[in-house]
């Protein structure tokens, strides 16, 4: 996956300088890295026959996907691994780690979702041990990941102490105006990152696997037109929200809130999922979209 990421991140960076025309300093502002690892990106797609006077047919493929998208959807950037894994999310996760690990400045603020590939992703963060990075929770119920990353040892985690779905509304509305709430989940306008997962509506959803919501919320939701979730927050397929009483049981930070933040990342990928990224990307709140081959192209089919 680390070369997948590499070539990926190789192919993108050759394909700006020798077909955009871009300069290496444009380029660097563009993927959000440095100058340096631009020219060693150049330097390392010459050596490996990247550019042989045109551009390998697999790569400009990829690049025109990209772009297609990114220009449909109104994103800053998107990554597009292979869809070659038998466990997309664990695809999808490690290079949205690697994303993230290539970008981060020391010091930084960075919001952690709920759900599986979030978790994933987490669990495959490798930073810098001097870094002094900040994790922020932006719902309840994620202690059980953002407690544990052994990968993300020596970072300062802010976790909302909280469930992520309250028994009552009253119940979430009291946990909601907790000083010690509302102090974590004033942190996450600090971030410079938000990692958020997309989820589907289905039974193999995080929340349903978790015993979050039952087969009958799942009826009800269906019914009223959902095909995804981002944070809880269930959204139709142009990207609405829902008006459904879950979501006055929820501890998570509301959509609008996201849209007020810094470079939101959005991790998902396989093919139930097409729908939920759909509407994701419609509801306007994300920057940056990382996922898999098949599901890019079945997003622009529809």
């Amino acid at each position: 996956m680390i070369m997948d990421y590499e070539e990926t991140l190789m192919i993108k960076a050759t394909w700006c300088y020798y077909i955009e025309g871009m300069t290496q300093q444009n380029i660097a502002e563009r993927l959000n890295i440095s100058r340096m690892r631009v020219i060693k990106l150049l330097e390392k797609s010459r050596t490996q026959n990247i550019i042989q006077f045109k551009v390998r047919s697999d790569a400009e493929a990829r690049m025109q996907l990209e772009k297609q998208l990114m220009n449909r959807y109104g994103l800053q950037d998107i990554f597009i691994v292979p869809s070659v894994s038998e466990n997309i999310n664990e695809s999808v996760a490690r290079a949205a780690a690697l994303y993230i690990s290539d970008r981060v400045q020391n010091k930084a603020f960075i919001n952690i979702g709920f759900g599986d590939t979030t978790s994933r992703t987490l669990a495959n963060l490798n930073l810098e041990k001097d870094s002094e990075i900040s994790l922020v929770s932006l719902t309840g119920g994620v202690s059980y990941y953002m407690g544990s990353a052994g990968s993300v040892e020596g970072t300062t985690r802010y976790i909302l102490p909280a469930p992520f779905i309250a028994s009552t509304a009253e119940m979430a509305l009291a946990i909601r105006n907790e000083p010690s709430v509302n102090d974590i989940l004033r942190l996450s306008n600090l971030a410079s990152m938000t990692v958020v997962g997309i989820g589907s509506v289905s039974e193999r959803a995080t929340v349903v696997k978790d015993g979050k919501l039952t087969a009958n919320d799942l009826l009800i939701l269906q019914r009223k037109g959902a095909v995804g979730d981002i944070l809880g927050y269930f959204i139709d397929e142009n990207g609405n929200q829902l008006d459904v009483s879950i979501h006055k049981r929820l501890i998570s930070t509301p959509i609008d809130a996201l849209k007020n933040l810094q470079n939101v990342i959005g991790v998902a990928g396989g093919p139930e999922k097409i729908l939920a990224i759909h509407a994701a990307l419609k509801t306007g709140c994300l920057d940056v979209l990382i996922t898999d081959e098949n599901t890019a192209e079945g997003l622009l089919a529809l």
